[in-house]
Protein backbone atom coordinates (compact mmCIF):
# COMPACT_ATOMS: atom_id res chain seq x y z
CA UNK A 1 0.00 0.00 0.00
CA UNK A 2 1.25 3.47 -0.86
CA UNK A 3 1.59 5.93 1.99
CA UNK A 4 2.24 9.62 2.49
CA UNK A 5 4.52 10.82 5.29
CA UNK A 6 2.93 13.71 7.18
CA UNK A 7 4.94 15.73 9.70
CA UNK A 8 3.33 18.34 11.94
CA UNK A 9 5.84 20.26 14.05
CA UNK A 10 8.05 17.22 14.55
CA UNK A 11 5.31 14.58 14.92
CA UNK A 12 5.17 12.12 12.01
CA UNK A 13 2.40 9.86 10.75
CA UNK A 14 2.33 7.49 7.76
CA UNK A 15 -1.03 7.98 6.03
CA UNK A 16 -2.40 5.32 3.69
CA UNK A 17 -3.30 6.65 0.24
CA UNK A 18 -6.83 5.57 -0.65
CA UNK A 19 -8.83 6.06 -3.87
CA UNK A 20 -11.91 8.28 -3.73
CA UNK A 21 -12.71 7.71 -7.41
CA UNK A 22 -10.81 6.84 -10.61
CA UNK A 23 -9.19 10.29 -10.82
CA UNK A 24 -8.61 11.11 -7.15
CA UNK A 25 -6.87 9.51 -4.18
CA UNK A 26 -6.30 11.04 -0.77
CA UNK A 27 -4.02 10.40 2.18
CA UNK A 28 -6.36 9.09 4.86
CA UNK A 29 -5.95 11.24 7.98
CA UNK A 30 -7.92 9.89 10.95
CA UNK A 31 -7.41 11.51 14.34
CA UNK A 32 -9.91 9.34 16.21
CA UNK A 33 -7.99 7.31 18.76
CA UNK A 34 -4.70 9.18 18.21
CA UNK A 35 -4.36 10.94 21.57
CA UNK A 36 -0.73 11.84 20.95
CA UNK A 37 -1.56 13.65 17.71
CA UNK A 38 -4.60 15.49 19.12
CA UNK A 39 -2.65 16.67 22.19
CA UNK A 40 0.26 17.70 19.95
CA UNK A 41 -1.75 19.81 17.49
CA UNK A 42 -4.29 21.45 19.84
CA UNK A 43 -1.85 24.00 21.32
CA UNK A 44 -0.43 24.72 17.86
CA UNK A 45 -3.90 25.48 16.51
CA UNK A 46 -4.86 27.42 19.66
CA UNK A 47 -1.92 29.77 19.07
CA UNK A 48 -3.28 30.66 15.63
CA UNK A 49 -6.90 31.35 16.63
CA UNK A 50 -8.34 34.77 17.40
CA UNK A 51 -10.23 35.24 20.64
CA UNK A 52 -13.65 33.56 20.44
CA UNK A 53 -16.52 32.69 22.75
CA UNK A 54 -17.14 29.18 21.42
CA UNK A 55 -15.51 26.48 19.32
CA UNK A 56 -17.82 24.54 16.98
CA UNK A 57 -17.29 21.33 15.01
CA UNK A 58 -19.32 18.65 13.27
CA UNK A 59 -19.33 15.11 14.56
CA UNK A 60 -17.36 12.91 14.60
CA UNK A 61 -13.67 13.35 13.79
CA UNK A 62 -13.49 16.92 15.11
CA UNK A 63 -14.73 15.97 18.59
CA UNK A 64 -11.43 14.93 20.20
CA UNK A 65 -9.72 17.94 18.65
CA UNK A 66 -12.15 20.53 20.00
CA UNK A 67 -12.25 18.76 23.35
CA UNK A 68 -8.48 19.20 23.69
CA UNK A 69 -8.54 22.65 22.07
CA UNK A 70 -11.08 23.98 24.57
CA UNK A 71 -8.94 22.58 27.42
CA UNK A 72 -5.89 24.41 26.03
CA UNK A 73 -7.91 27.63 25.65
CA UNK A 74 -9.44 27.35 29.15
CA UNK A 75 -12.98 27.13 27.79
CA UNK A 76 -15.66 25.23 29.70
CA UNK A 77 -17.93 24.32 26.77
CA UNK A 78 -17.84 23.54 23.07
CA UNK A 79 -20.63 23.18 20.51
CA UNK A 80 -21.17 20.08 18.42
CA UNK A 81 -23.24 19.94 15.23
CA UNK A 82 -24.72 16.44 15.09
CA UNK A 83 -25.31 14.50 11.85
CA UNK A 84 -28.91 13.69 12.71
CA UNK A 85 -31.69 15.13 14.83
CA UNK A 86 -31.62 13.52 18.27
CA UNK A 87 -34.65 12.94 20.52
CA UNK A 88 -33.25 15.28 23.18
CA UNK A 89 -33.02 18.24 20.78
CA UNK A 90 -35.52 21.04 21.20
CA UNK A 91 -36.03 23.34 18.21
CA UNK A 92 -32.95 22.10 16.34
CA UNK A 93 -31.37 24.12 13.55
CA UNK A 94 -30.77 21.92 10.50
CA UNK A 95 -28.51 22.33 7.45
CA UNK A 96 -27.53 19.92 4.65
CA UNK A 97 -23.95 19.27 3.48
CA UNK A 98 -21.97 17.25 0.94
CA UNK A 99 -18.45 16.11 1.81
CA UNK A 100 -15.66 14.57 -0.27
CA UNK A 101 -15.44 11.60 2.13
CA UNK A 102 -19.14 10.70 2.25
CA UNK A 103 -21.30 9.14 -0.43
CA UNK A 104 -24.48 11.11 0.13
CA UNK A 105 -25.84 14.35 1.49
CA UNK A 106 -25.70 14.68 5.27
CA UNK A 107 -27.54 16.75 7.82
CA UNK A 108 -25.91 19.01 10.36
CA UNK A 109 -28.06 19.82 13.39
CA UNK A 110 -27.62 22.14 16.34
CA UNK A 111 -29.64 21.60 19.48
CA UNK A 112 -31.81 24.62 20.22
CA UNK A 113 -29.98 25.12 23.54
CA UNK A 114 -26.66 25.34 21.70
CA UNK A 115 -28.00 27.70 19.06
CA UNK A 116 -29.29 29.96 21.86
CA UNK A 117 -25.78 29.97 23.40
CA UNK A 118 -24.30 31.02 20.05
CA UNK A 119 -26.58 34.01 19.47
CA UNK A 120 -24.44 37.16 19.35
CA UNK A 121 -21.22 35.27 20.09
CA UNK A 122 -17.88 34.97 18.26
CA UNK A 123 -17.12 31.47 17.01
CA UNK A 124 -14.23 29.46 15.58
CA UNK A 125 -15.26 26.55 13.36
CA UNK A 126 -12.82 23.65 13.64
CA UNK A 127 -12.35 20.52 11.52
CA UNK A 128 -9.63 17.92 11.16
CA UNK A 129 -9.15 18.51 7.41
CA UNK A 130 -10.50 21.18 5.07
CA UNK A 131 -10.68 19.88 1.51
CA UNK A 132 -13.51 21.08 -0.70
CA UNK A 133 -14.69 23.42 2.03
CA UNK A 134 -18.28 22.15 1.86
CA UNK A 135 -18.35 20.95 5.48
CA UNK A 136 -16.88 24.19 6.80
CA UNK A 137 -19.31 26.23 4.68
CA UNK A 138 -22.28 24.25 5.98
CA UNK A 139 -21.10 24.74 9.56
CA UNK A 140 -20.58 28.44 8.90
CA UNK A 141 -24.12 28.79 7.54
CA UNK A 142 -25.54 26.85 10.50
CA UNK A 143 -23.64 28.98 13.03
CA UNK A 144 -24.71 32.21 11.30
CA UNK A 145 -28.30 30.92 11.28
CA UNK A 146 -27.95 30.67 15.07
CA UNK A 147 -26.91 34.35 15.15
CA UNK A 148 -23.17 33.93 15.77
CA UNK A 149 -20.25 35.57 13.98
CA UNK A 150 -17.60 33.31 12.50
CA UNK A 151 -14.22 34.74 13.49
CA UNK A 152 -12.12 31.82 12.21
CA UNK A 153 -12.31 28.61 10.20
CA UNK A 154 -9.49 26.26 11.10
CA UNK A 155 -8.22 22.71 10.67
CA UNK A 156 -5.15 20.65 11.28
CA UNK A 157 -4.70 20.13 7.53
CA UNK A 158 -5.69 21.90 4.31
CA UNK A 159 -6.02 19.35 1.52
CA UNK A 160 -5.36 20.03 -2.15
CA UNK A 161 -6.53 23.44 -3.38
CA UNK A 162 -7.79 24.36 0.10
CA UNK A 163 -4.19 25.14 1.04
CA UNK A 164 -4.36 28.12 -1.36
CA UNK A 165 -7.29 29.70 0.51
CA UNK A 166 -6.62 32.81 2.56
CA UNK A 167 -9.76 32.54 4.70
CA UNK A 168 -8.75 29.45 6.68
CA UNK A 169 -6.19 28.65 9.36
CA UNK A 170 -4.31 25.35 9.16
CA UNK A 171 -1.10 23.74 10.38
CA UNK A 172 0.04 21.76 7.33
CA UNK A 173 -0.79 21.15 3.68
CA UNK A 174 -1.97 17.71 2.54
CA UNK A 175 -1.61 16.89 -1.15
CA UNK A 176 -4.16 14.98 -3.19
CA UNK A 177 -3.05 12.22 -5.54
Amino acid sequence: MNTYTLTINGLTRELPIIPINEQLSIASFVILGDTELVCHVAPLLADKLPEVDYIVTAEAKGIPLIHELTKVLGMKHYILARKSVKAYMENPLIHQVNSITTDSEQLLCLDGKDSALLKGKKVAIIDDVISTGESILALEELVMQAGATVEAKAAILAEGDASERDDIIFLERLPVF
